[in-house]
């Protein structure tokens, strides 16, 4: 069973829609007994880093997702939850992360030019890191996915396992050890989205 965490922040209905489709079972949850009772935990995330951070801690959910990560449970967060796994983020001044990432989350307009509109929204080809990590079983190089995003994960070269070019090589996704972060939504990434949410299903 997947745990989506609810703490009045993300794609609730279009995550738990997305497992639903590859037959998989999730619940939305802020239940810390749930949370532990589940095989996967997901955290999602959208809007502003801040305000998602305190909504985290104001539930306890950051303690129950650092909790399960240290009893090596597969963990994925997406767009902003990707963000919020950092040690910091420099979102409107300077916020704390999960530091379950080693990095920060800096501005994207920083690093890709004045020519392009931010936020970046569209779809983008994936370039993965070797070896190819498990999240990536089912996909391949070139792939595309779908971002809607202002910042990036920064200074996080270890961790990252796929890159996509917007202006500039920005981090796509990242991992260390059983904790992964995808800065595009899978579940608005049709069949590719799927085979991500799929092959971490199988972790």
């Amino acid at each position: 069973m997947i745990a989506i965490i609810d703490y009045g922040v993300g794609n609730l209905f279009s995550l738990s829609s997305s497992f639903g489709y590859i037959g998989k079972e999730a619940v939305v949850t802020a239940d810390r007994s749930v949370i532990r009772q589940a095989d996967h935990i997901l955290l999602p995330g959208v809007g502003a880093f801040a305000d998602a951070a305190a909504k985290l801690r104001a539930c306890g959910m950051d303690q129950a997702v650092l909790e399960e990560a240290e009893r090596g449970k597969p963990i994925l967060g997406i767009c902003l939850g990707m963000q919020m796994l950092f040690e910091k983020s420099y979102e409107y001044g300077e916020h704390e992360g999960l530091g379950l990432i080693r990095g920060s989350v800096k501005p994207i307009r920083d690093v890709i030019g004045e020519g392009l509109k931010v936020p970046h929204i569209g779809w983008n080809a994936l370039q993965l890191r070797t070896p190819k990590s498990p999240i990536f079983r089912y996909v391949n190089e070139g792939d595309h996915v779908y971002f809607v995003h202002s910042y990036y994960g920064a200074d996080c070269f270890d961790s990252v396992i796929a890159t996509a070019e917007y202006g500039a090589v920005l981090t796509a996704a990242v991992a260390r050890d059983n904790v992964f972060g995808t800065q595009f939504h899978p579940e608005k990434s049709g069949e590719v989205g799927l085979s991500i949410l799929r092959a971490f299903c199988e972790l």
